[in-house]
């Protein structure tokens, strides 16, 4: 107590007030920070880190040398590992940064995409034109994918339409589209299937891998069934079924406003009402979580 008052009394009115704003700007710093890992990879390196960190204490409290040795030096050069290993996503969340001052000409952007995309799924489902739309979020998604054909082009209703349409000269129909930077940043690309074994049977294959690719990153996933012609939507390893037009643009204009508040199914549940939260319906259930979701949940 002592201790403390000795600390406190030296401190003055001002020095209180720069210490207090000191505290809350770096712990919402580390705030922002994790909100913009969760779901990456960077968050497993950064529990990975934190694991290393608490191993160095420990052995400096015991007294093991040559392990406190290792990790010290381990922990010198995370920095030079993580700026090599994480480049493109430092890149992007700088960009994000940057982006956020032109913030009413983003929601235009972001608008205009949203409502493109919602008028070609809904054209598609309505002539059961399968089709499997994924949104690159944090999670830069090269790696997990199979490549398919350049585009980097802005997104349209006819684009979107002309790559999808099933015809035998047009190879990327059976493929995935990827947006990225609210561009269509590939078409025909092949993605990660989904390697859980207790997903209904009626789910097909364009299901299974928009499961897969938000199973291993944050991307969000709308899927239409060419046998059904209904529409789905995927994230972080859950499946939203039979979602209406005006559900999916809710939905997704939410996804891109608040990011980082809740996950899709909360989002579908806000404007699809009580039918996305029940569990079954007549072709199966509305809401299937992967085992990967559930291993998540119960974190």
């Amino acid at each position: 107590m002592e201790f403390l008052h000795g600390i406190f009394s030296k401190l003055t009115t001002r020095g209180m007030v720069l210490g207090a704003v000191d505290v809350l700007i770096v712990a919402y710093l580390i705030y922002r920070v994790l909100l913009m890992i969760r779901g990456t990879r960077a968050a497993q390196m950064t529990a990975g880190l934190v694991i290393v960190g608490v191993a160095y204490m420990a052995s400096t409290r015991f007294e093991l040398g040559t392990l406190g040795w290792l990790l010290d030096y381990t922990l010198k050069y995370s920095i030079i590992l993580i700026i090599v290993v994480f480049q493109d996503d430092i890149r992007r969340a700088l960009m994000r940064m940057g982006r956020r001052m032109f913030l009413a000409r983003r929601q235009r952007e972001e608008t205009y995409l949203v409502e493109e995309v919602v008028r070609a799924v809904e054209r598609m489902a309505r002539l059961r034109t399968g089709a499997l739309i994924v949104f690159e979020r944090v999670a830069v998604l090269d790696e997990y994918i199979q490549p398919g054909t350049p585009v980097d082009s802005r997104v349209s209703r006819e684009l979107l339409w002309s790559i999808f349409r099933v015809d035998a000269e047009n190879p990327v129909h059976d493929g995935a589209v990827i947006i990225r930077n609210l561009r269509i940043y590939q078409a025909g690309a092949l993605l990660p299937l989904s390697h859980e074994t207790e997903l209904e049977r009626s789910l097909g294959t364009r299901h299974r891998a928009a499961l897969g690719i938000t199973e291993e990153t944050d991307a969000v996933a709308v899927v239409v069934s060419e046998e059904r012609g209904s529409i789905a939507i995927c994230h972080l390893g859950q499946i939203v079924q039979h979602v209406d037009i005006d559900a999916l643009r809710a939905a997704l204009l939410d996804i891109f406003r608040k990011p980082r508040r809740g996950t899709v199914r909360d989002a579908v549940k806000k404007h699809f009402g009580k039918r996305a939260a029940k569990s079954r319906s007549d072709d199966g259930d509305d809401v299937v979580s992967s085992s990967a979701t559930k291993a998540r949940e119960g974190q």
